[in-house]
């Protein structure tokens, strides 16, 4: 099961954007549950543990998919370059 963080994507702490992915808040212990041993995605800013609400959608999909013993859907070529597109032009705006 895989899912990232695409740059250029909005960062909230982790509760806040399952929230906002899910409609629920959940305990911090589901939170660090889900961090450490389900591979939720994400990355720290200033030693703040932040995803996004794309990522926690994308996580969900993966996961649910492997619950149920299908593959994850692969990204086509066309989503794949799209997504670089976007995250130089996110990095080139930033001036990176």
């Amino acid at each position: 099961m895989t899912a990232e963080i695409v740059p250029g994507e909005k960062l909230y702490p982790l509760a806040d954007a399952i929230e906002k992915a899910t409609g629920y808040r959940p305990s911090p212990s589901t939170v660090w549950r889900w961090k450490l041993r389900k591979g939720l995605p994400f990355v720290l800013v200033g030693a703040i543990p932040r995803t996004s609400v794309e990522a926690v959608h994308r996580w969900n999909e993966a996961a649910t998919a492997a619950d149920r013993g299908e593959s994850p859907k692969a990204r086509t070529n066309r989503q794949r370059e799209a997504g670089i597109a976007k995250a130089e032009r996110a990095l080139a705006e930033a001036g990176i």
